[in-house]
């Protein structure tokens, strides 16, 4: 299974060498690679070492990263990212003494890496389970968590086939969960070290929502109108979209888009040519008059949802949907498409009748229609934020175990 396991990671490798001629992403990722052992010069100094995914998961773990420096200020953070779009966003993070891309799993780079880094501790949010670090942290002594994990029955880790992977759990020091049925899991494969803390997101963006920030030229374009807001689209979901606002022309729609690349925000832009773009100029002039606005910058979404009255989350067509919290933070009534099991907020969501799941463009004409009710809308909205409310303090649960004393 190791020989399987390293075999596909030099797989990945060469495929990244071959598409990066003509793939941003993959260059970027080379890129950032080949700095990691130059850009940093190594020291006695004890650090915390935090590794996130991509850029979801550094603001699911962001709560336990903030705590920890809050706590312990003195302390020097190195943070990792394998993902460009959690890099490039963060790569000058003020908390962190510096921002890596995670050098690829091997045997070499996991000793020559964490050597270099000296960490005290290492905390992993929610998943990127890499044997050769594990291992190397294991052997060198070093307490590794995983914070935020969530664990389902069709992972390889609960199949025959999982060997490797319930090895690399064995690995981990402790593991921080979201729910009970993930703790079950993990318990019946002899897995103990294992603690229900719930979603460190939960905490994030209750924070977020106690100081949401100011934005005059949203609050122009939104002005008296009712407001529907679609977060981390993709094609198949903005083709549903275009379609709902035919249906709704006293509504106003806010779309941003999951990619917001060139060539993305050309096609979008090209589904609803009469858009307007956040970065257009002189948008203050006609944004009042405008119908779309299109959101072709990062950093906003989560500041949207204060001035919107339904939100639809992007994902739900492909992988799996995006961020539902942020927007039930508000207070808003969340409508997403139909591959959400790997999320259980979404599950949570549906239970409380404050989220819908659609399949098709009747479905989510349907639950449009029942949510332009106000009862309906503002009902489904309030046990939304509830929610939110309800299920706080995962970062205390964390700390409390990480630092006991």
């Amino acid at each position: 299974m190791l020989f399987l396991y390293n075999l596909s990671i030099s797989a990945f490798r060469l495929l990244l060498w071959i598409y990066a001629p003509c793939n941003p992403k993959a260059k970027a990722w080379l890129r950032g690679q080949k700095e990691v052992f130059s850009s940093y010069e190594s020291t006695d100094i004890k650090k915390v070492w935090f590794h996130f995914p991509s850029l979801g998961e550094f603001e699911q773990g962001r709560p336990v990263l903030e705590a920890v420096k809050n706590k312990f200020p003195e302390k020097n953070i190195i943070i990792s990212f394998f993902s460009p779009s959690g890099y490039e966003v963060h790569k000058n993070h003020p908390l962190a003494e510096k921002v890596f891309y995670l050098p690829i799993d091997t045997p070499t780079h996991a000793k020559k890496f964490i050597r270099q880094i000296n960490p005290e501790i290492a905390i992993f949010t929610k998943y990127d389970f890499w044997y050769h670090y594990f291992n190397e942290l294991k052997k060198s002594k070093i307490p590794l968590y995983v914070i935020s994990a969530f664990f389902w029955e069709r992972q390889s880790f609960f199949r025959w086939y999982g060997g490797l992977q319930r090895k690399m759990l064995s690995l981990i020091t402790k593991i921080f969960v979201q729910d009970d049925n993930s703790k079950k899991l993990l318990n019946a494969i002899g897995i103990l070290n294992v603690t229900i803390s719930g979603d460190t997101r939960l905490d994030r963006v209750a924070k977020n929502a106690s100081t949401p920030k100011s934005l005059p030229l949203i609050e122009a374009f939104c002005a008296d109108a009712m407001v529907f807001i679609a977060g981390s689209t993709w094609p198949t979901d903005e083709k549903l979209l275009l379609k709902l606002s035919d249906d709704y022309p006293a509504w106003k729609f806010i779309i941003a888009p999951h990619d917001i690349s060139e060539l993305r925000i050309k096609e979008l832009h090209a589904l609803f040519p009469n858009a307007i773009k956040y970065s257009a100029r002189d948008k203050e002039k006609s944004i009042k008059e405008k119908k779309v606005l299109i959101i072709d910058n990062i950093g906003l979404l989560s500041s949207l949802y204060q001035y919107t009255h339904v939100a639809y989350i992007g994902g739900g067509f492909g992988k799996g949907i995006h961020n539902t919290l942020e927007a039930a933070v508000f207070n808003q009534p969340i409508i997403f498409g139909p591959n959400y099991a790997k999320f259980p907020e979404a599950r949570d969501l549906i239970n409380q009748e404050a989220a819908f799941s659609i399949k098709d463009l009747y479905e989510l004409k349907t639950v449009m229609q029942q949510l332009q009710e106000p009862v309906n809308r503002i009902t489904a909205g309030k046990k939304a934020g509830k929610y939110v409310q309800d299920n706080r303090g995962a970062t205390k649960i964390i700390m409390d175990q990480l630092y006991p004393n």
